[in-house]
């Protein structure tokens, strides 16, 4: 990861980028966006990929993604605002938060959504008065209690309650497309996906021939990892189970897949500056201009540890010998000191990370995580009148700046 950075850091000149645009600073690399789509679509052949726009909304982002050919899922009006602004085809997108007012739902559809997600009969209900193009995906629940985030606590009909749901909806007159679920953030198995294609597949074949319909829509969801502070498996691993899975759904199915994090969090890069340290009985405290308040903000609500290095100890080229390299590495270790990263804020609980080994720094001194675009500038606040940390967006191999 360190070699990689390096060579990012160069290349997308951070450090200049900092000294033009001021600190906090998260660089979003359009490319990376491109990138991490070419692998997913050469991964999962044939499967619809449809962005999650909430992990990063942004309009670098949005453009990269829609010039790619793929498309988005979205859950509020705020979110189609943001596609209709970037020319976004909304008739190709689906709509995928399953608790949405009639209000949503109206505009939704006026927009051009055709396409939404019902896991309850008294949302089903909310349809009412909406023509019969608008089609429903039933969300089903498949535990997984080693995900990340395990949604299935939150969203989603048990299987075996699922036929029930599919009844009233075609007794209310809504089409039932077919059946969507989420396995869970962060899962690096495949076998949560084996285990909720296969269920769900079987579902389908025993639905259609109880009602007498046709269903044409699997969606496998999201959950695609990526690699933080530890490694995890890569994508061609989880995709094998997938594909293996998806290998006796009925030729006539539309498959679609949900990637958030793992397309968005790899695109942006955070810089952030020392504003203050001081030893405390804990040991050195660092404070960054920066914090859980704002970019760094997957901390508390994720749990994720991010990558934090010192801009210092990226600034040389990596050695090639191995040798040279292991001796490099020792001195780095032998020169740092464990220490707390705090945000700016006057909170107790804004702490970046504690016993981090890093070079001595002083005020002023730059440090970079990357993987940070996922969940972070969009849930950031404005907590103590702090303002989030700018967006510079790179494309055409980060040559070319947008705003």
């Amino acid at each position: 990861m360190r070699r990689r950075l390096a060579a990012d850091a160069r290349r997308l000149d951070l450090a200049g980028l900092a000294e033009r645009h001021g600190t906090p600073l998260l660089v979003l690399d359009a490319d990376r966006v491109t990138a991490q789509l070419l692998e997913l679509r050469r991964r999962l052949p044939g499967v619809e990929l449809h962005v999650a726009l909430a992990a990063l909304p942004h309009p670098a982002l949005i453009r990269a993604v829609d010039a790619f050919g793929a498309s988005f899922d979205v859950a509020s009006r705020a979110e189609l605002d943001l596609l209709e602004h970037e020319g976004v085809a909304i008739r190709r997108c689906v709509h995928t938060h399953p608790v949405t007012s009639i209000a949503e739902l109206t505009s939704a559809y006026l927009r051009g959504i055709r396409t939404f997600v019902v896991d309850d009969p008294a949302e089903v209900d909310e349809f009412d008065g909406l023509p019969p193009d608008a089609r429903v995906l039933v969300r089903l629940s498949f535990p997984n209690p080693d995900a990340a985030s395990d949604l299935s606590s939150t969203f989603g009909v048990p299987p075996e309650q699922a036929s029930a749901l599919v009844a009233h909806c075609l007794a209310a007159g809504r089409p039932v497309a077919g059946f969507t679920f989420h396995v869970g953030s962060q899962t690096t198995s495949a076998e949560p996906w084996r285990r909720a294609i296969r269920r769900t597949l079987k579902l389908m074949h025993e639905l259609e021939g109880r009602f007498g319909t046709t269903f044409d829509t699997l969606d496998i969801g999201g959950g695609f990892p990526v690699a933080y502070d530890e490694p995890v498996p890569a994508l061609a691993e989880i995709a094998d189970g997938i594909r293996e899975a998806l290998a006796s759904a009925p030729a006539r199915y539309r498959v679609i897949a949900e990637p958030g994090r793992f397309v968005a969090a790899p695109a942006m890069t955070l810089v952030t500056r020392v504003i203050g340290s001081e030893d405390r009985a804990d040991g050195r405290w660092v404070h960054l201009d920066d914090g859980v308040y704002g970019a760094y903000s997957n901390i508390p609500a994720e749990g994720v540890r991010p990558l934090v290095f010192a801009a210092s100890e990226l600034a040389d080229r990596p050695v090639t010998d191995e040798d040279a390299e292991r001796a490099v590495r020792r001195l780095r270790e032998r020169s740092s000191e464990p220490v707390t990263l705090a945000g700016p804020t006057d909170d107790g609980v804004d702490v970046v990370a504690r016993g981090l080994r890093l070079p001595r720094l002083g005020v002023g001194d730059l440090l970079v995580s990357p993987m940070m675009g996922a969940y972070t500038w969009a849930p950031a606040t404005r907590f103590d009148g702090i303002e989030p940390a700018a967006v510079h967006a790179l494309s055409g191999a980060g040559l070319r700046a947008s705003t």
